[in-house]
Protein backbone atom coordinates (compact mmCIF):
# COMPACT_ATOMS: atom_id res chain seq x y z
CA UNK A 1 0.00 0.00 0.00
CA UNK A 2 1.22 3.22 -0.74
CA UNK A 3 2.20 6.10 1.72
CA UNK A 4 -0.91 7.80 0.19
CA UNK A 5 -3.00 5.14 1.27
CA UNK A 6 -1.89 4.67 4.68
CA UNK A 7 -2.65 8.10 5.55
CA UNK A 8 -5.63 8.09 3.88
CA UNK A 9 -6.79 5.39 6.43
CA UNK A 10 -5.47 6.95 9.26
CA UNK A 11 -7.34 9.99 8.18
CA UNK A 12 -10.22 8.07 7.97
CA UNK A 13 -10.19 7.05 11.42
CA UNK A 14 -9.58 10.16 12.76
CA UNK A 15 -12.59 11.99 11.15
CA UNK A 16 -14.85 8.88 11.86
CA UNK A 17 -14.15 9.34 15.76
CA UNK A 18 -13.88 12.79 16.18
CA UNK A 19 -17.77 12.98 16.05
CA UNK A 20 -17.78 10.33 19.41
CA UNK A 21 -14.60 12.17 20.91
CA UNK A 22 -16.22 15.55 20.68
CA UNK A 23 -19.68 14.31 21.63
CA UNK A 24 -18.11 12.80 24.29
CA UNK A 25 -16.45 15.76 26.21
CA UNK A 26 -19.36 17.81 25.21
CA UNK A 27 -21.61 15.65 27.39
CA UNK A 28 -19.23 15.15 30.08
CA UNK A 29 -19.02 19.02 30.63
CA UNK A 30 -23.21 19.39 30.42
CA UNK A 31 -24.13 16.07 32.39
CA UNK A 32 -26.99 17.23 34.21
CA UNK A 33 -27.85 18.18 31.00
CA UNK A 34 -27.25 15.25 28.94
CA UNK A 35 -28.88 13.15 31.43
CA UNK A 36 -31.96 14.97 31.87
CA UNK A 37 -32.19 14.30 27.97
CA UNK A 38 -31.78 10.81 27.88
CA UNK A 39 -34.58 10.63 30.98
CA UNK A 40 -36.65 12.38 28.45
CA UNK A 41 -36.52 10.14 25.53
CA UNK A 42 -36.77 7.18 27.93
CA UNK A 43 -32.98 6.04 28.08
CA UNK A 44 -32.26 6.24 32.35
CA UNK A 45 -29.61 8.93 32.99
CA UNK A 46 -27.73 6.47 35.34
CA UNK A 47 -26.33 5.42 31.79
CA UNK A 48 -24.60 8.13 30.91
CA UNK A 49 -20.94 6.81 32.27
CA UNK A 50 -21.73 4.05 30.03
CA UNK A 51 -22.07 6.74 26.92
CA UNK A 52 -19.05 8.36 27.66
CA UNK A 53 -16.76 5.64 27.89
CA UNK A 54 -18.40 4.27 24.55
CA UNK A 55 -17.83 7.81 22.89
CA UNK A 56 -14.87 8.99 24.39
CA UNK A 57 -13.36 5.31 24.91
CA UNK A 58 -13.98 3.84 21.52
CA UNK A 59 -13.34 7.41 19.81
CA UNK A 60 -9.57 7.07 21.44
CA UNK A 61 -9.64 3.38 20.17
CA UNK A 62 -10.43 4.28 16.79
CA UNK A 63 -7.62 7.13 16.19
CA UNK A 64 -5.16 4.86 17.60
CA UNK A 65 -5.98 1.88 15.78
CA UNK A 66 -6.48 -0.08 19.07
CA UNK A 67 -9.01 -3.09 19.07
CA UNK A 68 -10.06 -1.71 15.88
CA UNK A 69 -12.97 -4.37 14.60
CA UNK A 70 -14.06 -5.08 18.07
CA UNK A 71 -14.68 -1.00 18.67
CA UNK A 72 -16.05 -0.30 15.33
CA UNK A 73 -18.90 -2.90 15.82
CA UNK A 74 -19.50 -1.56 19.18
CA UNK A 75 -19.73 1.82 17.80
CA UNK A 76 -21.42 0.87 14.58
CA UNK A 77 -24.17 -0.67 16.95
CA UNK A 78 -24.36 2.24 19.12
CA UNK A 79 -24.96 4.81 15.96
CA UNK A 80 -27.88 2.44 14.79
CA UNK A 81 -29.03 2.19 18.70
CA UNK A 82 -29.03 6.17 19.18
CA UNK A 83 -30.89 6.92 15.58
CA UNK A 84 -33.62 4.32 17.43
CA UNK A 85 -33.90 6.27 20.12
CA UNK A 86 -33.40 9.86 19.79
CA UNK A 87 -34.25 10.49 16.34
CA UNK A 88 -36.94 8.79 15.18
CA UNK A 89 -39.45 11.20 14.73
CA UNK A 90 -38.54 11.22 10.76
CA UNK A 91 -41.43 13.43 9.85
CA UNK A 92 -38.56 16.12 11.17
CA UNK A 93 -36.42 16.67 7.92
CA UNK A 94 -33.35 17.45 10.75
CA UNK A 95 -34.40 14.35 12.54
CA UNK A 96 -34.91 12.32 9.15
CA UNK A 97 -30.89 13.75 8.66
CA UNK A 98 -29.61 12.73 11.76
CA UNK A 99 -31.43 9.45 11.50
CA UNK A 100 -29.47 9.09 8.51
CA UNK A 101 -26.11 10.04 9.03
CA UNK A 102 -26.26 7.94 12.59
CA UNK A 103 -26.66 5.35 10.23
CA UNK A 104 -24.82 6.08 7.85
CA UNK A 105 -21.89 6.19 10.25
CA UNK A 106 -22.38 2.93 11.32
CA UNK A 107 -22.49 1.70 7.82
CA UNK A 108 -18.32 3.31 8.22
CA UNK A 109 -17.68 1.71 10.64
CA UNK A 110 -18.65 -1.71 9.48
CA UNK A 111 -16.13 -0.79 6.73
CA UNK A 112 -13.57 -0.38 9.45
CA UNK A 113 -14.24 -3.28 10.97
CA UNK A 114 -13.78 -5.47 7.94
CA UNK A 115 -10.60 -3.79 6.48
CA UNK A 116 -9.41 -3.30 9.79
CA UNK A 117 -7.22 -0.24 11.00
CA UNK A 118 -4.75 -0.13 8.50
CA UNK A 119 -1.00 -0.14 9.26
CA UNK A 120 -0.58 3.39 10.67
CA UNK A 121 -2.36 1.44 13.68
CA UNK A 122 -1.54 -0.34 17.56
CA UNK A 123 -3.53 -3.16 15.95
CA UNK A 124 -0.78 -3.28 13.18
CA UNK A 125 2.14 -2.84 15.31
CA UNK A 126 0.70 -6.30 17.33
CA UNK A 127 0.10 -8.10 14.37
CA UNK A 128 -3.62 -8.01 14.54
CA UNK A 129 -4.24 -6.47 11.28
Amino acid sequence: MTTTGKSTELAGRILLASLFLLSGVGKLGAYAGTQAYMASAGVPGFLLPLVLLTEIGGGLAIVLGFQTRLVAILLAGFSIVSALLFHKNLQDQIQMIMFLKNFSIAGGFLLLAARGAGPYSIDARRGNV
